[in-house]
């Protein structure tokens, strides 16, 4: 599970590191430098989000994920991503995450090379949110992105936007990432418009004992979740793929 040193989205990390450590998996973090990563701390503390806070953040399950996941010493002490070769491991994790130090993450040769590996080799990959962004950019040999061919979803352009309208106000572009949504970045790298599949209204986020709130796509060995209130489902059904 390779992370930028900042600013990933503890939901979307940690839940798939405790569904899948209880299941006897071995996840191994990677940051650019070795170093150990921070997530986006507004998505734990709420600050400067005023009344949409509860909506926003991470709930109490996937704070205590993210608490269990910090103390863990293959966190504490990070591979470095250039180190964290496909050919040593049989899956990859790409976390979301919006604030701008996810830029590095999202814009490095070195994972989207390293992406297209595992997608050469049908290992699984798993992406959520702005994941899939990495996903989108990582390319074969021919240039053409790993996805075409494939369906995925990502995050929704009418969550980005939503997110964004609620709070510009105060923190600017804090929700937007990029000046082009991840749904119309994602759109670009495919073959077809009904590869992109957008899936029911995500009105509440699912946990361990209510997946039917949460959204999946499965392509063989990829799958592919929208916000962090769909971790639950997608760390269920990489693990499938990761097992099977």
């Amino acid at each position: 599970m390779p992370l930028p040193k900042k600013d990933f989205d503890p939901t979307e990390a940690a839940v798939p590191w405790r569904t899948l450590s209880r299941a006897g998996v071995q996840i191994y973090f990677a940051t650019s430098d070795g170093g150990k990563a921070t997530c986006d701390d507004r998505m734990i503390s709420g600050d400067g989000l005023g009344v949409l806070a509860p909506l926003l953040v991470a709930d109490k399950n996937a704070q205590a994920a993210y608490e269990d996941m910090i103390q863990c010493s293959e966190f504490r002490s990070p591979l470095k991503w250039e180190n964290a070769r496909e050919v040593d491991f049989d899956g990859l994790i790409l976390a979301g995450g919006h604030a701008p130090g996810m830029k590095e993450y999202l814009e490095s040769p070195v994972l989207q090379s390293q992406t297209a590996a595992f997608f050469e080799r049908g290992k699984p990959v798993g992406a959520i949110c702005h994941g899939v962004v990495l996903v989108a950019r990582s390319k074969y040999g021919n240039g053409q992105s790993v996805l075409y061919g494939r369906k995925t979803t990502s995050l929704l352009q009418s969550q980005e936007l939503l997110a964004w309208n609620l709070t510009r106000w105060w923190l600017g572009d804090y929700y937007r990432t990029y000046p082009q949504t991840v749904e119309a970045e994602v759109r670009q790298s495919l073959q077809a418009p009904q590869d992109f599949l957008r899936g029911p209204l995500p009105l509440s986020r699912d946990s361990d004992s209510s997946l039917s709130a949460g959204f999946a796509v499965c392509d063989e060995n990829y799958v592919s979740a929208r916000w962090p209130g769909d971790a639950h489902l997608f760390a269920r059904k990489f693990l499938e793929r990761l097992l099977t």
